[in-house]
This record gives structure tokens, sequence and C-alpha cells, in this order.
């Protein structure tokens, strides 16, 4: 389905951070250049607020990130994370990041979801037959849900222009590292959605930092 993206559209961005990190984690073994997503997503429409979803350990050491995305006009809102007995760590954005894009759809025309989860659809149908709401997702195509990409009235794949999207990635498979510090201790586990590594601390691992 064809869409229009009218220059005058009222557009909220809500950012689903720990589906692009794994995403982009897993796929290209690099990390995700939120400031060149939003900008694409908003194509020229009018921005009413980005927002990205965004766990905070202990250590508070992922600040660094939350700073940088403030600075490019993404608003953060953080949730600590919980560590349960035995150590295992969890932490879930998804009904506080649903709740914030139907609070705010009556003041938007398109509301961009930037995830490629498919626990989504229920959300995007509501924006779409209970507020008429243009709604769109921006995620990783290989690894997106395909019922989340059916529903939704625009879909953009960021694996069709990596380079694009991401940061230390260079083509072919091949992954150029940051100078940056690597916050992660002991042995890593590829994972996905929410799940959690207990030896890992995940806001920073999303970050970059």
């Amino acid at each position: 389905m064809a869409i229009i993206k009218h220059k005058s559209q009222r557009v909220g961005i809500f950012i689903d951070t720990q589906n692009l990190y794994h995403s982009a984690k897993n796929l290209y073994k690099a990390k995700v250049n939120f400031g060149q997503v939003v900008k694409e997503a908003l194509a020229g429409r009018i921005l009413i607020r980005a927002v990205a979803y965004v766990i905070r350990t202990e250590s508070e050491e992922e600040k660094g990130f939350f700073e940088a995305l403030n600075k490019i006009g993404i608003e953060t809102k953080v949730k600590d994370i919980r560590v349960f007995a035995g150590g295992a760590k969890k932490a879930d954005w998804d009904i506080g990041m649903a709740i914030d894009a139907i609070a705010m759809a009556h003041k938007l025309d398109t509301v961009i979801l930037a995830t490629g989860d498919g626990d989504f659809v229920p959300l995007v149908e509501y924006l779409k037959f209970n507020h008429g709401c243009q709604v769109e997702a921006v995620a990783f195509g290989k690894s997106s849900s395909g019922q989340l990409r059916d529903i939704v009235d625009d879909f953009t794949d960021l694996s069709e222009d990596p380079l694009n999207y991401l940061i230390g990635y260079r083509g072919g498979g091949r992954y150029i590292p940051s100078f940056t510090r690597d916050s992660a201790k002991g042995n890593e586990k590829e994972l996905t959605g929410d799940e959690l590594d207990s030896n890992e601390d995940p806001a920073i691992k999303m970050s970059g930092e």
C-alpha cells in the first residue's frame, strides 16, 4: 500500500531501543545510528515528539548515551533494570511505549514505531481504527514480525541500507570496532527482544558507550 507523507503531518516517533539494538548486534555486529533513523523516518514532516525507551542500570554508566540522545532531539524515558533472585535481569518497556502512543494519538497524524516486535500489532490496529492515525514502522526487516509489517501503513526496512543506519559497519558483514569502552563482562549470549543475559550490562551495551 502506497502512502503519501505530507510535509504538514504531525509525527510522533516511539523507539523500542532494545529491539533495534539487538537486531543490529545480531545481524551486523554493529550499533544503531538513532539520529539517522529518526531523520529518515520523519521524512521532512513536523516532529512533535521523538521518544526513546531506555534502561538504567545501578552503575548509571549509560548516562552519556542518554545525554547524546537528548542533544539530537530524542527524549529518553528511563526505567531501572529489574534484578531477580538468582541474578537474572529483565527490562521491558512495551506497555509503557504503547500507553504513550495511545495517549498522544489525538495530537498526531502519524505514529511511527521504531521496532520490529510483533507484540505491537494490537497497538497498530487500535491507533489506525480508533484514532485514524497513519501508522508506520521502522526496523530491520530480517528480524521483524511479518504480522507487524503487514498491518502498518508503511514499513521502512533498515536492512535495505544498513550502511546508512549503523555505526561501525562497513558492509560485507565486516564490523569496524569503535574506540569506545566495552563494558560487557563475561561470556555473551546472542539475545533478541527483552531477554537479557545476566552477565551483560544491557543499557551500556545498547548505548554503544
